[in-house]
């Protein structure tokens, strides 16, 4: 079967993922609320961003769903930015171009290093992973319509089971 490489790219999500995400202060505004910021002024410290254009990536970022704008438990006049389940979603691709700058020397050397909480241990690098868990390379993966997709064993199980 040929596939229309140009039509394939039409329909992909990446386009559309970039444009909810804006450009590179929305990301480090996520970058910023994944390590646990939740106010307008941290940001604007933190980042040292001026302050109209982070309320512009804000509004921006709670328009796409990826942040929550809400008043604050403590002082209802006050609020805060919380991440959705969809800005969380994030988190691995945000570890993955970290990994990408650090590996190619994007980033100083006295860059901290993101651990595992439980026991302080470096994170392994993102990779892409086949549905069984092995590590797969840009020469193993295809595009593929979704009408061509393969079920899953234990998904042909589990719908056998609930017939």
């Amino acid at each position: 079967m040929t596939h229309n490489l140009a039509q394939d790219l039409e329909q992909c999500a990446l386009p559309s993922a970039l444009e909810a995400m804006g450009e590179r202060w929305s990301f480090l505004i996520l970058r910023g609320a994944l390590s646990g910021i939740r106010h307008f002024e941290e940001f604007q410290s933190t980042l040292g961003i001026a302050r109209n254009i982070l309320a512009n990536r804000l509004t921006r970022l709670v328009e796409n769903g990826i942040l929550v704008r809400q008043p604050m438990q403590c002082d209802r006049r006050k609020v805060e930015y919380r991440l959705t389940e969809k800005g969380e979603e994030l988190a691995p691709v945000m570890v993955a171009l970290r990994q990408w700058g650090e590996r190619w020397g994007c980033a100083p050397s006295s860059c901290q290093v993101l651990a595992d909480r439980r026991d302080g241990q470096p994170i392994r690098r993102i990779a892409i992973q086949a549905h069984d868990g092995r590590t797969l390379e840009l020469a193993d993966l295809i595009w593929l319509n979704p009408d061509e997709v393969k079920p899953l064993v234990r998904d042909m199980v589990q719908e056998t089971a609930a017939a």
